[in-house]
């Protein structure tokens, strides 16, 4: 039995890692990002870094150190109910209610509908997201080839691309940086930080850690340090592979203004300046590089969500989940692309604080003996904000569902809580949490 693996095995887990993260919306981000911030480049690219690749490696060793198999099982620390509650959301909002269609809109709408009459545009979609479906259901069928299909092929093959655009950008710049803009003129690193913060790769992370826990397995590891040690090597790996494409990627954004001037949103620019640098070639590139970007993400969502539904019940099996989550995403993917965002943002700005708690609570689980008052406490303060957090998105995106009662909250939380501002209000109310689970928890001890 092999107990450790060479370097080449965490360099295509790793690899593999990089392609279930990096989907469309890690393309549009920096890229637009790198616009607004000009000559506060650097500002702005190290707050992203910070919340787009620190939180997500944080929730792949949250899961490979604390030797949990998967997000049930390390939700279960606060209560085996709440295990079950919280994975299943999680797993519905970045499986087939809003991430995996998501990954088949987007490149629909970035490489193709510029090209397509608006009449045509709903019968399209619904042929493309037929076809992009039937790929990934037949890609994720064997769960066991998933290394190999993301981390030898399609990962590889997306790389080779993006470089071509990239380099050319490099060896040929489009011009000089220009003045920052909005938000990013006085505070470049906080506006960097919450734009990272909003790709939402931590839930994801969470989702990702036992498919890669799983890799390492087949690898021929068995010895549970061995796995923790390949899952932080493998994925510093990834997390290295993709600073590099997101500083790319923000320095081609950050030199495009004299080329292309600045455009809404981040698939527009990048369809700009693929346009600028080989005519009519440069949508075809561009398409290619989004449908590979997405298609991988895509495959690595149904599998981790497959797997997690057979695990929870039972007597479906795997490939049937392929099926039902392939068809369910297929039938919300044709509501299109701005629908499914407009009804995720809530559902993920009530979701992530309670994440990024849970991921800091199993990392740090030694200091306080994996007490389990401690984890309920810091989550059960955590939930107070979160739901608020929820309530605003939704009602920023649906006026008709504000409550005067939670409004009121809301401003509340405003006016007093640090840092609620920023998107990190959460960060006192699970320190006092966390303290008062201790607390409970020494005294609990002190009665036995």
């Amino acid at each position: 039995m092999q107990n450790k693996i060479p370097f080449s095995t965490y360099a295509v887990i790793g690899t593999m890692l990089f392609g279930l993260y990096f989907g469309a919306g890690n393309l549009i981000f920096p890229i637009q990002l790198g616009q607004l911030a000009g000559t506060n480049f650097w500002f702005a690219l190290i707050g992203f870094l910070v919340t787009a690749i620190g939180l997500p490696f944080l929730g792949i060793l949250a899961i490979g150190l604390s030797g949990s198999n998967g997000l049930r099982d390390l939700a279960s620390r606060i209560h085996p109910l709440f295990g079950v509650i919280f994975s299943l959301a999680l797993y519905l909002t970045i499986g087939p209610f809003f991430a995996i269609p998501r990954t088949a809109t987007v490149p629909f709408v970035v490489g193709f509908e510029p090209f397509i009459q608006p009449a045509h545009t709903t019968l399209l979609l619904g042929l493309f997201s037929f076809v992009f479906f039937a790929i990934v259901y037949y890609f994720s069928l064997n769960p066991a080839k998933i290394m190999d299909y993301i981390g030898k092929y399609l990962t590889p093959a997306f790389l080779i691309f993006l470089f071509l655009l990239i380099m050319t950008s490099i060896f040929s710049p489009m011009g000089h940086f220009k003045e920052p803009m909005g938000d990013y003129i006085d505070s470049a690193f906080m506006t960097g930080f919450k734009e990272g913060y909003n790709t939402m790769d931590a839930l994801a992370s969470l989702a990702f850690g036992i498919v890669v826990i799983n890799a390492i397995k087949r690898s021929g590891i068995t010895d549970r340090k061995e796995i923790a040690k390949a899952t932080w090597k493998s994925g510093i790996f990834a997390m290295a592979l993709m600073m590099l494409i997101y500083g790319l990627i923000t320095y081609m954004g950050a030199s495009s203004i004299e080329a292309i001037g600045t455009l809404d949103n981040g698939g527009l620019i990048f369809a700009a300046v693929a346009k600028h640098y080989f005519g009519s070639f440069g949508a075809i590139l561009l398409a290619i590089i989004i449908v590979l970007a997405c298609l991988k993400t895509s495959i690595g969502l149904i599998t981790s969500c497959s797997e997690f539904f057979h695990e929870v019940f039972p007597k479906v099996s795997y490939k049937w989940f392929v099926f039902i989550l392939c068809l369910v995403s297929f039938a919300i993917a044709n509501f299109g692309l701005n629908n499914i965002i407009k009804f995720a943002i809530p559902v993920l700005m009530f979701l992530y604080p309670l994440a990024i708690v849970l991921i800091l609570l199993a990392l740090s689980s030694s200091l306080f003996k994996n007490k389990q008052s401690v984890y309920a406490t810091a989550m059960f303060f955590t939930f107070f904000i979160s739901v608020i957090d929820g309530y605003k998105a939704l009602a920023d995106s649906v006026p008709a569902a504000k409550i005067g009662v939670l409004d009121a909250v809301t401003q509340l939380y405003a006016d007093f809580l640090p840092f609620y501002d920023i998107g990190l209000g959460w960060i006192l109310p699970a320190l006092v949490g966390a303290l008062i689970g201790s607390v409970m928890g020494a005294r609990h001890l002190g009665k036995i």
